[in-house]
């Protein structure tokens, strides 16, 4: 019996290791045995850390004086020690307590509960980039606008902009479809790690990092809904309705997401894959995009993995 609690123990430890070390390898995933959210990569999803931290000071103290109170209570006052029950109806001390007790409890959670909603819907800055994304049973589709500056909107109207007709000014637009798992190679999507099943999908919303997107969701079918944890990006997709949000990666590589809206029989794959890239690189993937998006992220995908090879022999 002991040799097999140490096994155990040892077992449950190089698990949670492993799951740990699988954290820090590959951010922005799921990983067995986790029990936190997901790692903070963008600027709300931080806040979204510290506000579930900061609640947790008062639900465990709650929780514990509530359960204390309960089993001391049914010690005290048990039918062998109590058998004439007292017929007290109120105790004034005891209202006004258990009354302003929740009310302050409840405007410490408030105030920064607002804060963070706020937070949630008013960027830092302007918006540099926007993406659409629209749900479709099962599969998302994606449409590409860069922000413009007013001179240049300004230039570009009076026909005095230096190039108009620049294939980063176009908008493009593509479907993302759950990756096949026999397609794996020909997409050049074969490590499992990076591209985990269920969760890896043929064509990545691609975003340039430290960049404010603006992101506009709506439904083409039925309701889904765009949620990336590690962003900190839940947004409903509602067909009719384009709703609004934004987000900040801060973080370069591979982020996963799903439709968190029961949308039908193949809701469970319905995956959301985010490419995160430096500026230079969406730059030069948007232009190719505009012609061809296959050939753009195929091109992508062998640079960044080229990229790692060259890291790892090192």
């Amino acid at each position: 019996m002991k040799r097999t609690a140490i096994a155990a123990g040892v077992l449950a430890g190089s698990t949670l290791a492993a799951a740990a070390q699988d954290a820090v390898l590959h951010p922005g995933q799921p990983h067995p045995w986790q029990i936190n959210l997901q790692e903070a990569l963008s600027p709300i999803e931080a806040q979204i850390h510290w506000f579930s931290n900061y609640t947790l000071w008062f639900i465990v103290p709650i929780v514990i004086f509530v359960a204390g109170l309960l089993g001391w209570v049914a010690f005290r006052y048990r039918e062998s020690r109590n058998a004439t029950p007292s017929r007290t109806s109120h105790n004034t001390a005891i209202e006004v307590v258990w009354t302003l007790a929740p009310v302050l409890i409840l405007l410490c959670l408030a105030i920064p509960s607002f804060q963070l909603l706020t937070a949630q819907y008013n960027p830092p800055r302007e918006p540099e980039l926007t993406v659409k994304a629209t749900g479709y049973q099962w599969y998302w589709g994606y449409e590409y606008q860069p922000a413009q500056t007013e001179a240049a909107a300004s230039s570009a109207v009076a026909g005095t902009a230096e190039n108009p007709a620049s294939p980063a000014a176009q908008p493009v637009s593509y479907l993302s479809y759950p990756l096949a798992e026999d397609a794996r190679g020909t997409a050049g999507k074969d490590d499992r790690e990076t591209y985990p099943r269920l969760l890896a999908v043929d064509n990545e919303m691609v975003i340039p990092v430290d960049t404010v997107v603006r992101l506009l969701s709506t439904g083409g079918d039925v309701i889904h809904s765009f949620a990336m944890p590690s962003m900190g990006v839940k947004v409903d997709a509602i067909p009719g309705r384009l709703n609004e949000y934004w987000f900040e990666a801060n973080r370069e590589g591979m982020f996963y997401g799903q439709c968190s809206e029961l949308c039908g029989s193949s809701h469970y794959n319905m995956p959301i894959g985010m490419r995160v890239v430096s500026k230079e690189q969406f730059q030069t993937w948007l232009a190719a995009a505009a012609t061809n998006v296959e050939n753009a992220n195929a091109q992508l995908t062998a640079e960044i993995a080229a990229a790692k090879s060259v890291v790892a022999a090192r």
